[in-house]
Order: structure tokens, then sequence, then C-alpha cells
């Protein structure tokens, strides 16, 4: 059964993961509470509209401080917290996915926007193929 071999596996059977799950949190943690310290500064350097409250800036920001924290976990113990990797997927995907729509359909409020989708794509395929090895990995 794939969960109880997975339960099995130490999390120091993925040496080579455990530096690619520590820099997915800390880029998301910094990204984070950059934008939530200077958020307003920011959008301002790049020349984008403030929104009406900084609220709209720092709410975003705490969810991508968390989502840092919660690839910190992984970072523990890849094995442990891979429903967490799952979700780190999701959140990439989407996070892309919207900024590469928006780019398509030339709406993307910004250039700025780019560089993110661009990171997350990578770490993305990162998740998917950690997640992939695991799977694999249980199966054998």
């Amino acid at each position: 059964r794939m969960s109880s071999y997975m339960e099995r596996m130490s999390h120091t059977d993925w040496p080579g993961w455990k530096p690619f799950f520590l820099i997915a949190g800390l880029y998301d943690v910094i990204l984070g509470v950059a934008f939530f310290v200077f958020g307003e500064e920011i959008l301002e350097w790049v020349g984008m509209d403030l929104p009406p409250h900084i609220a709209y800036i720092q709410l975003a920001a705490v969810f991508i401080t968390v989502q840092g924290l919660s690839y910190l976990l992984v970072w523990t113990n890849p094995i442990r917290y891979l429903g967490l990797v799952m979700i780190g997927i999701v959140y990439k995907l989407a996070y892309s996915g919207l900024a590469l729509w928006y780019l398509i359909i030339d709406e993307l409020p910004s250039d700025f926007f780019l560089p993110w989708a661009i990171i997350d794509i990578v770490f993305l395929a990162g998740f998917v193929l950690f997640l992939r090895a695991a799977r694999e990995r249980a199966a054998a």
C-alpha cells in the first residue's frame, strides 16, 4: 500500500529535494514579507496604480508568506508533508496560469507579474517531479 510505504520512508531518503523545498519556502516567505511591509512602495516603484486600501496588498502577501511556511514544513520532512506539495502544485498552477491568461488576453496590469509567474512555473515543475518520484518510489 502506497501510504504505508511512504510513512516508512525517512525524510533523509530525499537529500536532493530538501534544498529545493528550502529555497521554495524561503522564496515565498521573503516575497510575502517584502510585499506585506513594502507593498505600496514596490507597486509605486514599478509604476502600478495602488489599490484603494493597503489591505489588498497585505492580504495577498500574508497568503504568499503562509504558502512559504508550508514549503518550509515540506523541507523538514518531504514525505510527511506530501499533501502540502500537492497544495503547492495547485497554488503555483493557479498563480502562473492566471498571470499567463491575463498576458494572453493582453490584460496583465503590469509586466512586473511575469517574472513571478515564470519562477512559479519552475517551482511547479519541481513540485510535480518530486510528487512523481515519491509515487514511483512508493510503487516500487
